[in-house]
């Protein structure tokens, strides 16, 4: 018979539309992700890592959580329920033109019949939604809706119609951010859409309280030669849905903590809380989020991975590096994401890290 370390449920952060090296990209942080979930064997993570685009990857290990879910999620107000299943309800921006949006359903239809997925019903919003791009002091990117009331109606439509999570689909500009898309392209800039596709989708899950993750609806790019290989997963199909459906399929419920207190437990006997979290991974300069900030709060472990993006918030720049260094809250720095995994098997197996390390100073 063989012995079985336990789980370490871990969560992978990688903030979308600051430009990672890793994660900034078109799905470029799946292999990541992958030896991750084997190091811990339940990983969290969010739709920037696992969406790309028309490609995707299915792993139990891994539970697929919206931004605002995840911080929920800290903060210790919802627990995660992992499914076999969710039905996902499409919604569309009025905004998408016919031939585009015919485009959406071929992707709907094919993961119904190709994939098995439960999909329906399909809303699209009263008017377009028109979506804005917008970029910060930073260089991060970030933007919104002129119409949110009109998404959210949609949504609330879904919901009542038996959508279990929402797939969202908006029209992107195209016309003013030519330059800013060829540069991502090449791999030398920030990803101009995913700051407002984040706004979206957190406003679908702090509404609705169920997953959502969003797909933007552009047209087809001319070819174009020499691209960076973390961008040609958006470059090989017409739309940037299939990722996420599939995601979505068994994105875990968000069960709030108030429903669990005043309910028989043991019909909850699955779920993942802020307390269950063994470590939280996040990039150099990107730990100023209100999810990494609550597990420091919280006395989880932090793998600190060097993979910066356009910010500068660290360890320095929070002062936790004493915190570090005297073992109250452990703040470990991994050079790659194959450290990061070599560090969470650590932790995973109660190995002290410290004894790791060479040289090795005495217990005394």
């Amino acid at each position: 018979m063989s012995i079985q370390s336990p789980v370490l449920p871990s969560l992978l952060l990688i903030p979308t539309g600051i430009g990672c090296p890793i994660g900034g990209y078109a799905g470029d942080a799946i292999p990541s992700a992958r030896i991750l979930a084997a190091a811990t064997g339940c990983l969290i993570t969010h739709p920037n890592v696992m969406n790309a685009a028309s490609l995707y990857w299915n792993d139990n290990r891994i539970q697929y959580v919206e931004g605002y879910g995840i911080d929920l999620f800290t903060s210790g107000m919802i627990y995660l329920q992992p499914v076999r299943q969710q039905k996902i309800g499409l919604l569309f921006d009025r905004g998408i033109d016919n031939q585009l949006r015919e485009r959406h359903m071929q992707v709907a239809n094919a993961c119904y019949a190709s994939l098995g997925l439960d999909i329906g019903p399909v809303v699209t919003t009263e008017k377009s939604l028109g979506v804005f791009l917008r970029q910060g002091p930073s260089g991060s990117s970030w933007g919104g809706v002129e119409y949110p009331d009109c998404l959210l109606k949609a949504g609330e439509k879904l919901k009542d119609a038996g959508a279990t999570a929402v797939a969202v689909v908006t029209k992107f500009p195209e016309e003013n951010n030519i330059a800013s898309v060829e540069s991502y392209r090449m791999g030398k800039g920030v990803d101009p859409l995913s700051g407002a596709e984040a706004v979206i989708s957190h406003l679908i899950v702090k509404h609705l309280s169920i997953p959502c993750a969003h797909a933007p609806a552009m047209s087809s790019l001319p070819i174009s030669y020499n691209l960076d290989p973390r961008t040609m997963a958006e470059e090989i199909g017409y739309t940037f849905l299939p990722s996420v459906l599939v995601g979505l399929s068994r994105a875990p419920n968000l069960v709030p903590v108030d429903k669990v207190i005043h309910t028989r437990r043991g019909l909850y006997n699955d779920l993942l809380g802020i307390e269950d979290l063994g470590a939280v991974i996040a990039p150099q300069g990107a730990l100023g989020g209100a999810s990494v900030l609550a597990c420091i709060e919280k006395d989880v472990p932090v793998i600190v991975v060097l993979n910066k993006g356009v910010l500068d918030v660290d360890v320095e720049a929070l002062c936790i590096e004493d915190i570090a260094l005297n073992g109250q809250r452990p703040v470990l720095i991994a050079s790659s994401y194959f450290e990061a995994a070599g560090l969470l098997l650590g932790l995973r197996e109660g190995i002290s890290i410290s004894s790791l390390c060479r040289p090795i100073a005495p217990i005394v």
